[in-house]
């Protein structure tokens, strides 16, 4: 089951970080990006945090669930859910102990057909 546009954008503003905090569409669910970092995944209708130490300890008694199946377990939040301030804080202890992500490649551009065909060994008569 998708999540729910609705209950989305409640995740969004539970999160705080006015405007920091942006949900992007991913694999027909969304990632949570805090100022370009993916920290949560939202998936059916469920709040899943990156685990990290820091994270780990700010919570306490955790629950870990799958956002898919194949996925690595995450930090489940939801009895927390409606406290802004504890998922505001969580988020931003993930961020801090996240690694930066990796800067992405240029895309290559399509060579030339002419150039493929020389490239292959085949010539072009």
């Amino acid at each position: 089951m998708a999540s729910d546009k609705k209950f989305v954008l409640y995740v969004v503003d539970q999160c705080g970080h006015d405007g920091e905090v942006d949900a992007r569409p991913m694999f027909g669910e969304y990632g949570l990006y805090l100022r370009g970092k993916l920290v949560a995944l939202v998936c059916d209708n469920r709040l899943l945090v990156k685990p990290t130490p820091g994270g780990r300890a700010f919570i306490g008694e955790i629950r870990e669930d799958l956002p898919y199946p194949g996925a690595k377990p995450a930090f489940l939040i939801d009895e927390k859910l409606d406290d802004r301030e504890f998922v505001s804080e969580l988020l931003e202890i993930t961020f801090r102990e996240l690694p930066e992500p990796q800067p992405k490649r240029a895309r290559r551009s399509a060579a030339p057909k002419a150039a493929q065909g020389r490239a292959s060994g085949r010539t072009t008569k």
